[in-house]
């Protein structure tokens, strides 16, 4: 194949890669912004979609964030492409930051109180509610009890008050995104079609130009 990769890449590069590219995260979103300005849509359709991605990003729904920023940009009538492009305000840098907030916000927003210990369990939590949703898929078929107790803790702990917590940040976000977006957008997309009608202009002058009947003509016919 033409673009198949020379070399493959380890588990270690593409993990690395995820959390710092290798052309670095100014060189990324200067990528993302040179390619939303240029998705052939209306500007208001492409910020609703930015919105909708960046929204989504705030979310906990960890695996389907393409997914549901996709529906969502659907149900807005926004642009899908930009929305995909827009998850990746949550990348391995900023989750940490976004979910640490969303919950701590999540557990005011409930009347409940945030240990700052659960921070440092948080891993642990969502490895425990793994195994129980393993455990009880499996236990389907076999004569296993279920368990609940780790998707309980999972719920209540995380889950519930990542998602509250998390749609104050994740509706700033993406009114900023799309405030940044729109502008950016209508600029380029006004730009190109000057640029195409100074094409035009310069193609149309170069154009051979029919003869010009003269008066001089109109005489001679008369006679």
């Amino acid at each position: 194949m033409v673009f198949k990769r020379r070399e493959k890449r380890s588990w270690g590069q593409s993990t690395r890669e995820l959390v710092w590219p290798r052309t670095g995260w100014l060189r990324a979103l200067s990528y993302i912004r040179h390619r939303l300005t240029r998705l052939p849509d209306k500007p208001h359709r492409i910020a609703r979609g930015v919105f909708a991605g960046i929204f989504v990003s705030f979310t906990p729904l960890f695996g389907v964030h393409l997914l549901a920023a996709a529906l969502l940009a659907k149900l807005m009538r926004g642009n899908v492409l930009a929305s995909l492009f827009a998850t990746l305000v949550g990348n391995p840098l900023t989750f940490p930051l976004i979910a640490l907030v969303s919950i701590k916000l999540g557990h005011a927003m409930l009347g409940q109180s945030y240990d700052p210990a659960h921070a440092a369990g948080l891993l642990d939590v969502f490895a425990e509610a793994f195994a129980d949703l393993r455990h009880n898929l499996l236990a389907i078929f076999t004569a296993e009890e279920t368990h609940w107790a780790g998707m309980a803790d999972f719920f209540y702990g995380v889950f519930l008050p990542y998602t509250l917590g998390g749609m104050v940040p994740g509706v700033l976000g993406g009114l900023a995104g799309y405030f940044i977006a729109l502008p950016l957008v209508t600029a380029y997309q006004n730009r190109r079609r000057l640029r195409l009608k100074e094409r035009l202009a310069k193609l149309a002058a170069k154009l051979p130009h029919p003869p010009v009947v003269g008066a001089s003509d109109h005489d001679d016919d008369k006679g």
